[in-house]
């Protein structure tokens, strides 16, 4: 009895049918998620912008303390960050693929014009983004900014000093 319990789990494990169906999906298709996320700010539409998160997003924000888990909360910071006018572009990048997630991490420098003085600001930050395919589209799920620390002279670094 017991083997035909194995032999019926085995059979229904190897079923087409009930196998994972992953999207294709390349690095490129990946790296060009950025290029519609960079679009959406330019709009200053905040809408635009919470309609590339996924249905429970996580943001922890390059200029915010805040975590920011729904899309009311997202959209909120939107509202206030666009009217920085901000302009993204790609310094470093790696992808990792998965089936039904991607992920995309590196370092980005972000520039910022102040909306009452026209002086733009460059934020040098690293990134990571987390991406879901859901409803047929990929969906940001996670991204987390955090401006790049002062730089350190590794001189000033004391391996294994609990540092």
């Amino acid at each position: 009895m017991k083997t035909s319990s194995l032999a019926a789990a085995a059979a229904l494990v190897a079923t087409p049918a009930l196998a994972a169906t992953c999207p294709t999906v390349s690095a490129a298709d990946v790296e060009s998620q950025f290029n519609a996320f960079n679009a959406a700010w330019a709009t200053k539409d905040p809408d635009k912008v919470v309609k590339l998160f996924s249905k429970e997003p996580v943001l922890l924000a390059t200029v915010s303390n805040k975590l920011r888990d729904d899309t009311a909360e997202v959209r909120d910071y939107f509202v206030s960050f666009l009217k920085n006018s901000p302009v993204g572009k790609i310094d470093t990048s790696k992808v990792r693929i998965d089936c039904n997630t991607a992920s995309r991490v590196g370092h980005w420098t972000v520039t910022l014009t102040d909306p009452n003085t026209g002086a733009k600001t460059d934020v040098k930050a690293r990134y990571s983004i987390i991406y879901t395919y859901e409803d047929g589209a990929w969906k940001i799920a996670h991204l987390h900014s955090s401006v790049l620390p002062p730089s350190c002279r590794a001189a000033d670094i004391k391996i294994g000093s609990g540092a």
